[in-house]
């Protein structure tokens, strides 16, 4: 096993050219506790040390975070917190203090876990990615970024250099929570994080992002249809249960059933289109 830790974003991308089957890390986290035989006896390219993937930074549109922020950077981040604060939820929601110091949010997504707590707010945001080679750079929603378990649409000799959300609406309610055996350092059964502009009752646009009920992290595309429009209203329970089993693609796993997720995942929603009854509507709790 060899490891490449290039200084410059140059030098990573063209080691990629040469070297399309190397394994990019990022924090390291993912690797360090894996049992993914794909990862044994492969040759890794270190992103640690590329600046140029690091920082986050404002612009007219949203916010901009390199790929190497890390957990703690995000959680804390004054921008993050006051604009996207659903994602500062979900980043303080991601392992244990000593992980989030060195986790990163390009390595969170690149991992392509299901249960990645970042990736359902990343959704309900509506995010996209830079993949970056020496050749080109090409922008991805990330709706369209997992195409399978444990599989994105990153090229091999591609980089992922940053992630973009854009801002929320005025008056927009943010959501985030996420259900684990714990209330820290827990896996998650199921994530959800919502995005929905309007008056409870009447949401002119909702999104909702969730995790672990299906192969990738998914966007509810049926359960936002059913909600959105001022005309009918909000559907009952049956009708939301209706919508969210078009969605889902639960599985009974070593860390839960497939009915309790579908239980859990409408509780979540129920819980966040109800009238808001804690400040700022981003619960990292159990």
């Amino acid at each position: 096993m060899r490891w490449y830790a290039p200084r410059k974003l140059h030098e990573a991308l063209a080691l990629l050219t040469e070297r399309p089957d190397l394994i990019p890390i990022a924090g390291g986290t993912d690797i360090m506790v894996g049992r993914d035989p794909r990862a044994c006896g492969h040759d890794y390219l270190s992103l640690a040390n590329v600046a140029a993937l690091r920082g986050i930074r404002e612009t007219p549109a949203g916010v901009a975070i390199g790929a190497l922020a890390t957990m703690t950077e995000i959680g804390r981040h004054p921008i993050v917190c006051r604009a996207l604060p659903a994602l500062a939820a979900s980043a303080r929601a991601t392992g244990a203090f000593a992980i989030q110091n060195r986790a990163t949010l390009g390595g969170n997504i690149m991992n392509a876990s299901p249960a990645a707590d970042n990736a359902p707010v990343l959704l309900a945001y509506g995010a996209s990615v830079s993949l970056m080679s020496v050749a080109r750079l090409r922008h991805v929603p990330y709706e369209n970024f997992h195409s399978g378990y444990k599989v994105t649409v990153r090229r091999p000799e591609e980089i992922l250099g940053e992630i973009f959300v854009p801002y929320a609406p005025l008056g927009a309610r943010h959501y985030f929570r996420k259900v684990g055996t714990r209330r820290a350092q827990a896996i998650s059964k199921v994530g959800l994080a919502a995005l929905l502009v309007g008056r409870p009752g009447a949401w002119e646009r909702v999104r909702f992002g969730f995790s672990s009920v299906a192969a990738t992290p998914i966007l509810a595309c049926a359960l936002a249809a059913t909600i959105t429009g001022t005309a009918r209203g909000l559907p009952d329970d049956e009708g939301l249960a209706e919508a969210l089993g078009r969605d889902l693609a639960a599985r009974d796993d070593i860390r839960s059933t497939a009915e309790y997720r579908r239980r859990i995942a409408l509780n979540l929603v129920r819980e966040a289109l109800a009238p808001w009854r804690h400040q700022g509507g981003c619960d990292a709790g159990q």
